[in-house]
This record gives C-alpha cells, sequence and structure tokens, in this order.
C-alpha cells in the first residue's frame, strides 16, 4: 500500500504534530512548507518581553512527548520554541522541512485528483493531498487609525517586536489590552520614562497560579510518571469545567468573575484606576487572561490608562477625542492579529475553479469539523474554522484533527487516485449544529477576534475540548464525496 503524497504548509505546533503523528504510524510521504528560515510559528515569531503561554505547560505540549524539566508551570517563549525544536530534532523532522518556502496558491486538479502548490521563488509542486496548518493567529492586524503611517518614532507590533529600539527612558503608548499586552506591560513599563496605555476595554483578569518548578518536581515527574499524568489530567479537567461555562453551564461563570472582581479589587486601589480597569461587558464574551503583574504595572505613578477613543495618530504621538495629543517616543501595537482570515493570502482553488475565499464570501470561514470544506478534495486544515478554544490547550484540539487526518490518509492509500471531500449536506448539518451552540455563548454579545465582521463567530468550538475529540473519533467516508480521475 502506498501512502498519497502529501504538502503541508505551516511548522508551527499544527504543522509538526501532523508530522509527528504520521511518521508514529509509519506514514513518510509528505514534505513542510515553512515561509521562514527556523520552524515554530507564533512561538517563533512572538518574541517580545514576556512572551509567554497562558495554559499550564503539562497540558500546553504533545501527549506522547512529555517533558518532564519544564521551568515553570507556564512556560515563557524561549522555553516553549525551545521544546518544539527539541522534539523535531528528536525525531529528524527537519529532512521533511522546505524552509524559506512561502506558498501563495494551492489548485486543484480535477483530471488528476492532485493538488498543484506554487511558491513565491515560483517554484510548483504537486501532491495528493494539502493541508494547510497556517494557524488562525499568525498575521498581525494593524488598527485602522488616520495618520497611523505620519508617526516620526518607532512603531511595531508586539508579534513583531523590535528589539533595537531602546525602551530605557522613553514615553510609551501602548494601543491595546490583549493576552500580549498583559504580559509585555509589566516588563517594559519600570524602564519608561513614562507609559500611556490606550484602551479601549477593560479585560477580564485572573490571578496566574504560576509556580518555579524545582528539582523535586523535575525529579517526580521523570521517575515517578504518574504524578506528571496527575498534574496534566488535573489541568485539563479544569479548563474542561471552565469551557462548560461558556456553553452548557453558565452559572459555573459566578465564582470566576466573583474571583476576577477580588483579584481586581486587591490588586487596584485607586478608585478612579479600578473603575477604568472594571469591565463592562459579560465575562467569557474576550479571552480571559491571566496576570499577577499586569495591574500592579498599571498602578505605577509613571503609567496612564487611557481611557477616550484615538482619533488619529499624529508625527509626535497619539490624538483622543478630547482634542487631547499624547506626545510619545514609541508606539507599541499590541492589536491582536486577522485571527478570522482563515488561509489567507494564500489563493486556494478548489473543483470547477471554485476560489476559498469566494466560497466563504461575507459569512466567514466554515468547515466539516474545521477540517474538510466541500468541493476541496483532500484538502484538510488544521486549526481550522470553529476550532479555537476559550478554555484549554489547542495542543488537545491539534492531536484530534492529526489523528483523524492520519485515518483519511490511510483510507486513501487503499484508493489510489481518488479524493474526498466533505458532502454539502454533512458540512450544513455541522454548521447548523455549531450555531445553535454558539448562539447563547457570550462571544455573541461583544465585539472581539472570535466574529468576523459579518458577526458570525468563524473561530470558536463551542464546548469541552473532549467533545470535539469524540466527534473527531472516526473518519466515516460516509461523511464525504469521493472523485476519481476525468478524462
Amino acid at each position: 500500500m502506498t501512502s498519497p503524497s502529501i504538502i503541508v504548509i505551516g511548522a508551527g505546533f499544527a504543522g509538526l504534530g501532523l508530522a509527528l503523528e504520521l511518521r508514529r504510524n509509519g506514514l513518510e510521504n509528505f514534505t513542510i512548507l515553512e515561509r521562514a528560515a527556523d520552524l515554530g510559528g507564533v512561538w517563533r515569531e512572538n518574541t517580545y518581553p514576556g512572551a509567554a503561554c497562558d495554559v499550564p505547560s503539562p497540558l500546553y505540549s504533545w501527549s506522547f512527548e512529555p517533558k518532564t524539566d519544564w521551568p515553570r508551570r507556564f512556560s515563557e517563549q524561549r522555553d516553549i520554541h525551545g521544546y518544539m525544536r527539541g522534539i523535531a530534532e528528536k525525531h529528524d523532522l527537519a529532512r521533511f522541512i522546505r524552509f524559506g518556502t512561502e506558498v501563495t496558491d494551492a489548485e486543484y486538479d480535477e483530471r488528476t485528483t492532485r493538488w498543484t502548490v506554487r511558491t513565491a521563488a515560483g517554484d510548483r509542486l504537486e501532491a495528493d493531498v494539502l493541508i494547510p496548518a497556517v494557524g488562525q493567529l499568525s498575521r498581525p492586524a494593524l488598527p485602522n487609525i488616520p495618520g497611523i503611517d505620519t508617526f516620526t518614532g518607532a512603531a511595531f507590533h508586539s508579534a513583531e517586536w523590535d528589539h533595537s529600539v531602546e525602551l530605557t527612558g522613553k514615553r510609551i503608548a501602548c494601543i491595546g489590552t490583549g493576552a500580549s499586552a498583559v504580559q509585555y506591560i509589566p516588563r517594559i513599563a519600570p524602564e519608561a520614562a513614562h507609559l500611556t496605555l490606550f484602551q479601549r476595554s477593560a479585560a477580564w483578569v485572573l490571578p496566574k497560579p504560576d509556580v518555579e518548578y524545582s528539582a523535586v518536581h523535575h525529579a517526580l515527574f521523570k521517575y515517578l510518571p504518574p504524578t506528571r499524568l496527575a498534574e496534566r489530567f488535573a489541568i485539563w479537567a479544569l479548563f474542561e469545567f471552565l469551557a462548560l461555562g461558556l456553553t452548557d453551564l453558565p452559572a459555573i461563570k459566578a465564582p470566576v468573575v466573583a474571583l476576577a472582581d477580588r483579584h481586581r479589587k486587591t490588586q487596584v486601589t485607586d478608585p478612579e484606576l479600578l473603575a477604568k480597569l472594571t469591565p463592562d461587558y459579560a465575562a467569557g464574551c474576550k479571552r480571559g487572561l491571566f496576570s499577577n503583574e499586569y495591574f500592579p504595572a498599571l498602578a505605577r505613578p509613571n503609567v496612564t490608562v487611557e481611557t477616550t477613543a484615538i482619533t488619529e495618530i499624529t508625527p509626535a504621538g497619539i490624538r483622543t477625542a478630547d482634542g487631547v495629543e499624547h506626545e510619545v517616543d514609541v508606539i507599541v501595537y499590541g492589536t491582536g492579529f486577522k485571527g478570522t482570515e482563515f488561509l489567507a493570502p494564500i489563493t486556494i482553488s478548489g473543483t470547477g475553479g471554485r476560489k476559498l475565499a469566494d466560497v466563504w464570501g461575507t459569512e466567514g470561514a466554515r468547515a466539516f469539523l474545521g477540517l474538510s470544506v466541500p468541493h476541496f478534495p483532500n484538502l484538510f486544515m488544521m486549526y481550522g474554522p470553529n476550532t479555537n478554544i476559550g478554555a484549554g490547550s489547542v495542543i488537545y484540539m491539534l492531536e484530534s484533527q492529526a489523528r483523524y487526518i492520519r485515518q483519511v490518509v490511510r483510507h486513501l492509500a487503499e484508493r489510489p487516485g481518488t479524493a474526498v471531500a466533505a458532502r454539502v449536506e454533512t458540512e450544513q448539518d455541522w454548521d447548523d449544529y455549531l450555531q445553535r451552540r454558539l448562539k447563547d455563548t457570550p462571544w455573541n454579545f461583544c465585539t472581539s477576534w472570535y466574529r468576523n465582521a459579518a458577526g458570525r463567530i468563524t473561530n470558536n468550538w463551542p464546548g469541552a475540548t473532549v467533545l470535539y475529540r469524540w466527534r473527531t473519533r472516526r473518519f466515516d467516508p460516509a461523511d464525504y464525496s469521493e472523485y476519481t480521475k476525468s478524462s
């Protein structure tokens, strides 16, 4: 039995996880195309001060490749990236990766049931199966503010941190209050002459139960694996419980909200600042954050939280709606990513010349199991539509997808020259199911990157991760249309 040839786009956690799953099952006819010179995805790119994961490392790691010597429970960027590099080296994945290869477009050929992939360098590659694993948070988004190109000082997005810019003694403006901002603001505020945080909406922030792992921890995890497994299971179970509060059991949110309120009131004593930092929207509507340092950093005498709306960027700084111009030396944009623009800017063409971007149109991305789109045979996405999570480790979701795709590859190996894509009815039933579950979630009641311009929630999975694991446990050919070579 000959394995179908596979092209994977992206060498982050998704692409590497799929490669590991395929190799563990004797399937090695694949190539990973990575636009950068190194693997790692977001953990290669995001090097801002304090960059770390807000999911504990015992869970934010591959289940079949545990690490017993994490420095701390919530690991920082360099340790996560180092973990990925180490596992890739252990399994000799570099020989499957073509670095410096940016994919521009991919086209399905109905005559051959194969995909043709083109790169920015003009190369043309072919494969039976195409698996985009480009992630949802790989393209930084800058705000649409008039005059953004006129600022004469240093300016950069947090995901493209300019380490050549000296921040000590500078007047720094930080725009955005997301997951990155709560990490880098505490690191850069002490060295700034003054830091102004321009806040559109306050964040829900919970205390971060971080600990530094000692030599005793490392020994226990290494020589008594049940201790490591127990911690991983406990973390997983807690996140599963919290996920239910976003979908099936809203009452679970009450103690979480109380914890967040107490954390904020304990760390912020100034009434005016406390009012600014108190969210005015439902908990869970935007991503919940974890930090023990964020509120104290904002309470520093050299920090100002500005809640008046920004009207324009000027050559010297930022002007707000009250007419005040805030003169600054550096602007840091912590304004997130183009998370709803799945697979962009790659042009994907399916049967009949259909463009994936046109199929999704203004309504937004959708796919059966977040993996397969009708009329796009042998295209399977990792971390596709509605597979992001409100609580838990996305790596658990990626492992579920990799296992499912491995089954698809086995199925195709038994039927050379064929291709499969989700049936229209199957995908529609799946989307109807998702929309029913998403309708009453808190994500519907504020503006966030979870929702696209049409108001559709294209990113998040509505429920516990174990439910997705169950849904993807078995590939069923009945869910798919089969395509054969045309004359």
